[in-house]
């Protein structure tokens, strides 16, 4: 339902009297999860298996499983935050990040743009090869909304005009570009700033300590985190004089545009906890703003997230 078709000769689909690439397994997520795991049993295949994020929760044995078996299996988790708009918080992943993030040896990475995207499937397909790596699966989190592309990789902007940074934030996925024109606002202001996209904590994490000091200077202790999932488990990366911008209340039915507003997710907000992170001392658990799953506002066709079709966004027929 996302759009994850291995294309040869048309969609390729597997049946009884057609051996396609292809398997549609349904609504049955559970099923597909343990299919795959069988699959790369068997060999001579690298099985994916693909849903919603949010409907990961109903694999999430078989995604278990294949953790602690050490198989190579990939998932590809679409519709990967509150930003999926109408569908609403039934749909939208808040908790699944930490949640997945929690299975020992399953990497878990969010993109937060189309080159991003790319190493990250490069990531997925070679990790048994990485040295040093434990075999084991990886989760892929993709957005559902279009983002634009930007420059870099681990660091993804540096301070300006060859200053040490001041201040570091650190985001994943769709709000990795709030962090980037955050950083440009801050630096306007006299805030020397550092971007740091962190797409795979576990592919970080196994990184010798003297790559994840260039990353992420101990001596650099003004730090904000932006991820619009719920807030625990940042507080590694924020350190005891950063903040953590994050979604800790379910989400809410309207255009993602819209969403993103009313629960703060803008460029203006990541700039002014920043801001008051290194003139005020902010520090820890920003509240969310908004209730969520409740009211909202009227949507206006032409907004994101209207008028959807099942080829423009597959799933909702």
């Amino acid at each position: 339902s996302n759009l994850t078709d291995v294309k040869s000769d048309g969609h390729d689909h597997f049946s009884a009297e057609h051996a396609g690439r292809n398997l549609r397994f349904g609504v049955r997520e559970h099923g597909m999860g343990g299919i795959v795991n069988g699959i790369d049993y068997h060999g001579g295949f690298l099985p994916y298996g693909a849903t919603f994020l949010t409907f990961s929760d109903y694999m999430r044995g078989a995604v278990r499983l294949a953790a602690l078996s050490e198989l190579h299996v990939i998932y590809v988790w679409t519709h990967d935050s509150v930003g999926l708009g109408e569908d609403g918080p039934t749909h939208q992943p808040v908790e699944h990040y930490a949640a997945l993030r929690a299975i020992p040896n399953l990497w878990f990475v969010r993109p937060g743009d189309a080159n991003e995207a790319v190493a990250a499937w490069a990531l997925a397909v070679e990790r048994p090869a990485i040295a040093g790596a434990q075999p084991g699966p990886v989760a892929l989190a993709l957005t559902r909304q279009k983002l634009p592309t930007l420059p870099g990789g681990y660091v993804l902007r540096e301070a300006g005009g060859g200053r040490s940074p001041e201040l570091i934030v650190i985001a994943t996925g769709s709000e990795l570009q709030l962090a980037f024109h955050a950083a440009e606002a801050l630096e306007d202001d006299g805030i020397p700033t550092r971007v740091v996209s962190l797409p795979c904590w576990e592919r970080f994490e196994a990184q010798d300590q003297a790559y994840r000091e260039t990353v992420l200077p101990s001596g650099v202790r003004k730090r904000v985190t932006v991820e619009a999932g719920v807030s625990m488990g940042w507080e590694r990366y924020a350190g005891d004089e950063g903040a953590i911008i994050g979604l800790d209340h379910f989400g809410a039915s309207a255009p993602a545009g819209t969403i993103f507003k009313e629960f703060g997710f803008t460029v203006d907000r990541v700039a002014d906890v920043a801001r008051r992170v290194v003139r005020e001392g902010l520090h820890g658990r920003i509240k969310t703003l908004g209730a969520g799953h409740g009211e909202h506002p009227t949507i206006e066709a032409g907004e994101p997230g209207v008028d959807r079709t099942p080829s423009s966004d597959p799933g909702h027929g």
